[in-house]
């Protein structure tokens, strides 16, 4: 979060607020009207400060139904490579059960 930080504040000066950051960092992804609700903009504003994130590799868009979700992939990786996830040693594989089917 910290280089993040430092990195919008260098490229992004005229956009960048902690208020951006946190909005980025609280969940894997946000959208138009949490930026809006979080930085209290307008939505063409919310759209371009989340297009420009997108473009530069800060947040990847990806559209769902008719919303657009902005995914923070580091935040995400961060978020799935913790130790312990699955209770499982590292090299070992997922153990898998299956019930057998009758064909009556």
């Amino acid at each position: 979060m910290q280089s993040t930080k430092q990195q919008l504040r260098k490229e992004y000066p005229q956009m960048y607020s902690q208020d951006l950051l946190n909005n980025m960092f609280r969940h894997p992804y946000t959208k138009i009207a949490l930026v809006m609700r979080d930085l209290h903009v307008s939505r063409p504003t919310a759209t371009g400060y989340l297009d420009k994130l997108a473009e530069s590799n800060y947040l990847q868009k990806e559209k769902f139904g008719r919303s657009n979700y902005y995914i923070n992939l580091p935040l995400v990786n961060c978020l799935m490579d913790t130790p312990n996830r699955h209770h499982q040693p590292e090299n070992s594989a997922p153990e898998i059960k299956t019930t057998p089917v009758s064909k009556e």
